[in-house]
């Protein structure tokens, strides 16, 4: 008959032990976390409420739509499809960020290229400004009309020689 000793018999049970912890590690990996869940949801707007976050809107719709991301997000699904899922559910308004195409390009286009009008608009002012100012200092006084004045000048200016 074998007889166990107790440092076998621990040896048997740590080892069994190890064995055990990574199936359990493994499980709860695949179980997706709150923040993780929240990253999508942040990207998607309720489409109940106006202008609401997913992530943050409190109504059951809204709750019942984040268990289903973390539902797919369970079952293995990528962010993207996700929300592609979401499109094809309710439409592109549910997105946070519009796709660049078609009429939304124009939220991408337009911004950028008014403010470079806007540049261009400032610069040539500013140059308008800064030839009327010059010109302005290069114009010469007009000759007084009254004698005495002109005589009073022509009077400074031989002292001035």
């Amino acid at each position: 008959m074998y007889k166990i000793t107790l440092p076998l018999s621990l040896l048997v049970i740590l080892l069994l032990s190890s064995l055990l912890t990574p199936v359990s590690a493994v499980a709860q990996d695949n179980e997706p976390t709150d923040d993780e869940v929240n990253a999508i949801a942040k990207q998607l707007y309720c489409p109940v409420c106006e202008n609401i976050p997913l992530d943050t809107c409190q109504m059951q719709a809204c709750r019942q739509w984040r268990d289903t991301i973390r539902e797919k997000l369970t079952a293995g699904w990528s962010e993207e499809q996700i929300k592609q899922y979401f499109v094809e559910q309710y439409g592109v308004r549910v997105l946070a960020t519009p796709p660049a195409k078609g009429i939304n390009l124009l939220v991408y286009i337009l911004p950028p290229v008014a403010l470079l009008v806007g540049i261009v608009i400032l610069l040539r002012a500013f140059r308008k400004w800064r030839q009327a100012t010059v010109q302005a200092e290069q114009v010469q006084p007009a000759k007084p009309e009254d004698p005495y004045i002109a005589r009073l000048e022509e009077e400074l200016r031989r002292r001035e020689r």
